[in-house]
């Protein structure tokens, strides 16, 4: 790729730091693109920051020039909120930047003159803008609900119960400061390597839970 050559970015966002953006590239590369950069943001929500407010949004706007792609999964990428949505699409339109899902396969751009057609692409970016919205405030009421439920039912709301009891959690702790080989400890005990991990870098919060689950 020339210096001046238009350039495919993919941006990628997850909500929670124990994602990965990986599988956001994979799918975007088998659905025929080729993407010559990621930019990512890590643990953000789409609800209640726009992408103006994260770190890697500002540069994704900074770098991207007239006649360069923009490739996002879906529009939800982007972000939750309806106004930041539409806002964000049309600037990049503006810009000559074309606007690309991989779901649905759904191209945006700033070419046509035409009013009806025009008019026909905002109402779907506006439609599309919407139904983001809408389905994470879904998300968060259906959250809500179980949570509640589980109050009212007398349930003491505890989050996830342990794979492991205390005894488990003793001497996976003990391993750790003697052996140190996550994997190998995990074999060991009947465990995830992850879950091995966890204990080892959240002790506080997994002794927590243990006592929550009265474990």
């Amino acid at each position: 790729m020339t210096q001046n050559a238009n350039k495919t970015v993919l941006y990628a966002r997850v909500s929670t730091a124990e994602q990965n953006i990986d599988h956001q590239r994979t799918q975007a590369e088998a659905a025929g693109f080729t993407i010559d950069d990621v930019v990512a943001d890590h643990g953000t929500s789409g609800v209640s920051t726009t992408l103006a407010e994260r770190p890697e949004g500002r540069r994704l706007a900074d770098m991207l020039r007239r006649g360069d792609t923009l490739v996002v999964r879906w529009v939800d990428r982007l972000g939750r909120n309806y106004q930041d949505v539409t806002d964000t699409i049309r600037m990049f339109m503006r810009q000559g930047v074309v606007v690309r899902t991989v779901i649905n396969n759904m191209t945006f751009d700033g070419a046509t003159t035409d009013p009806m057609q025009e008019a026909v692409r905002d109402a779907l970016i506006a439609f599309m803008a919407a139904t983001a919205q809408a389905q994470a405030e879904a998300t968060k009421e259906a959250q809500k609900a179980g949570i509640d439920a589980a109050k009212n039912n007398g349930a003491k709301y505890r989050g996830g119960k342990p794979s492991y009891d205390r005894q488990t959690f003793k001497r996976v702790l003990d391993r750790l400061a003697t052996e140190g080989n996550v994997s190998a400890i995990a074999r060991g005990e009947g465990l995830t390597r992850q879950t091995v991990l966890r204990i080892r870098d959240r002790q506080a919060d997994c002794e927590a839970a243990l006592t929550k689950w009265g474990m």
